[in-house]
């Protein structure tokens, strides 16, 4: 579990490099606008996060128009999670940034973008070097307002064959389908490998070729859900089970 900061009027922020020690922290514009909407001041208790697992609390020293300081304590390092890994599809920008969010509030591992044959058909689908670095800001702004320590590990969208490849060799593979047997009825043995269908659900042969990499067809509650619901309350039970101490 990832430890609050209880500090009242806490304000949090994200650094791209990485937290090693305490002292004086420099962090840019971004950080700055940031400071200046919310109208904080010198003295201003503060947290800031990798998104690698390290975080530390420390106080507003120093603003300034493109930068601002800060003085931290010794970083910390909370217990990692089980790794949970999600092939997305490729489907409406909206949808995929949505999902972005929350994938980064349940703690996913890594986010692989795959363009299924269903995938090719949407209009104004999430995919290219722009819509990764909006991916990117989307899940920061959610690492930071779910206080999470950890940013998803991201891949640009690629072909079923190369992110099945990319994957764990060991570990559970799940595969959503109406069809399948009840997610909760499904052992769990870590690192954890979710798949979720496109608008309308993988083709056939795309079904087989993922049973054939082993992944198991698992099924919601309630029917057939839209591609973000279904991967949003699948990643929630998973997390959820893999909490469960063993029996």
């Amino acid at each position: 579990m990832v430890e609050r900061d209880h500090r009242p009027g806490v304000a949090h922020f994200y650094s791209a490099e990485p937290l090693l020690t305490q002292g004086v922290l420099v962090l840019g514009e971004d950080a700055a606008h940031h400071a200046k909407v919310r109208r904080m001041m010198v003295g201003a208790p503060v947290t800031v996060r990798d998104g690698a697992g390290t975080m530390a609390s420390g106080t507003l020293v120093r603003m300034a128009r493109q930068h601002l300081e800060m003085e931290i304590e010794a970083p910390r390092c909370p217990p990692p999670l089980p790794p949970v890994h999600l092939l997305v599809p490729v489907a409406d920008k909206e949808r995929m940034l949505l999902l972005a969010e929350k994938a980064t509030e349940l703690a996913v591992t890594t986010w692989r973008p795959v363009l299924w044959r269903r995938s090719r058909s949407v209009a104004g689908r999430g995919e290219g070097t722009m819509f990764a670095q909006r991916v990117e800001s989307r899940m920061i702004g959610a690492l930071l307002q779910s206080e999470g320590a950890w940013l998803p590990q991201r891949f640009m969208e690629s072909n079923a064959e190369r992110a099945i490849a990319a994957l764990p060799a060991d570990g559970t593979r799940l595969l959503l389908d109406p069809e399948g047997v009840p997610i909760g009825s499904v052992p769990l043995s870590g690192p954890i490998v979710l798949a979720i269908g496109p608008e309308g659900g993988f083709e056939d042969d795309e079904t087989e070729r993922l049973i054939e990499a082993g992944f198991q067809r698992v099924a919601l509650a309630g029917g057939i859900l839209r591609m973000e619901t279904a991967a949003i309350v699948a990643l929630g039970v998973v997390r959820t089970r893999l909490a469960i101490p063993p029996a």
